[in-house]
């Protein structure tokens, strides 16, 4: 047997590297998990034939939890186990309750007002699976001739989603606006082009004016708790980080008050490199005590962002950096002057 281990988050199974009776070697990946912040490969504690499938893909998991068997062969009889071209394989959800159905596959039938007697079951026993669910929905839509499709949410958007949704439901929000004069960030990054050295982004001098006004204000850097407000002493900045499949990831630059502007560029560099490959490790996504949420790289002028960790008190949205005609005194008369401004929330 084999469990998913992953603690802090909720997990949902992803993708099956493996078909049920096909071999599997000791420390060789078989089955990836998602939460709403990294992707991860669990390994196969052991060599063998995946004998037993317990959660299909999309079905939620706890710690600890297993997730199939693997079945200790010996290596002569290896290729009589290996499935046929034709013969059909199946994988079961987790255990089912009196009507047999996972509470996955419950759930998206009761939200669609579906009759479980009425679709046909492909798995063990011919119990429903979450896809034949989908499936149905989708010969539904075709039969009826609708415009729409379905398309089932990734384990990581349905998590984001939750997460976004207690946290507008347990936490007040309150947004406020302000218009940054964006000037003196511009004459600086020119100053380092002139040195030929590495321009830090614009993200890079967020953080960084960030930290220095989480160090004059530090009860923002904190927790809230029923009886106390906790206050960080490290300042671990977490960065809203699109990737190329579509995702949301946020790697955390750690202590960042400890670091200067161009050592926060060039960790800021190699988390979304590391990001966008899905390399991160579940420690560089971890504690963060702060988040911004650079939304103006698409072009967004304002928004409100919400916190989506339960860990922290505020959140810093970036819009788009535009050159905008400002009102400026100058000599006690108004003068209207092109300066790069943005909104920050």
């Amino acid at each position: 047997m084999f469990s998913e281990q992953t603690e802090g988050t909720e997990s949902f199974i992803g993708v099956w590297l493996k078909r049920l009776g096909e071999r599997v070697n000791a420390n060789e990946p078989i089955v990836e998990i998602s939460t709403d912040k990294v992707s991860m490969e669990i390994p196969a504690p052991a060599s063998g034939v995946l004998a037993e499938i317990l959660k299909t893909e999309n079905e939620p998991v706890a710690p600890g939890e297993i997730l199939g068997h693997i079945e200790a062969v010996e290596a002569s009889s290896m290729d009589d186990r290996a499935p046929k071209a034709n013969e059909p394989q199946e994988a079961s959800s987790s255990a089912p309750a009196q009507d047999g159905l996972s509470p996955a596959v419950r759930k998206l039938i009761q939200d669609n007002h579906l009759d479980p007697n009425s679709i046909p079951g492909t798995g063990r026993g011919g119990r429903l699976t979450y896809q034949d669910v989908i499936d149905f929905l989708s010969k539904q839509q075709s039969a009826a001739k609708r415009t729409s499709r379905m398309v089932p949410h990734t384990p990581m958007r349905r998590a984001i989603a939750g997460h976004m949704l207690r946290s507008v439901q347990s936490s007040p929000h309150v947004t406020a606006v302000f218009e940054a004069d964006m000037s003196p960030v511009i004459a600086d990054r020119e100053s380092f082009k002139t040195r030929a050295q590495e321009v830090p982004s614009v993200t890079a001098y967020l953080i960084h004016a960030a930290v220095q006004a989480l160090k004059a204000v530090p009860e923002v850097n904190s927790r809230w708790h029923e009886n106390a407000l906790e206050i960080f002493e490290d300042i671990n900045i977490g960065i809203g980080t699109a990737t190329p499949d579509g995702r949301l990831i946020v790697p955390v630059i750690h202590s960042a008050q400890d670091l200067s502007l161009l050592e926060i560029a060039a960790r800021l560099r190699e988390l979304i490199r590391k990001a966008r490959e899905g390399a991160l490790t579940t420690e560089e996504i971890r504690n963060g005590t702060f988040t911004i949420s650079n939304h103006g790289v698409s072009g967004s002028l304002l928004a409100a962002p919400i916190l989506i960790h339960d860990s922290q008190s505020a959140i810093l949205g970036a819009g788009k950096l535009q050159k905008r005609p400002v009102v400026i005194e100058r000599d006690g008369n108004d003068v209207v002057q092109v300066k790069p401004m943005m909104y920050v929330t």
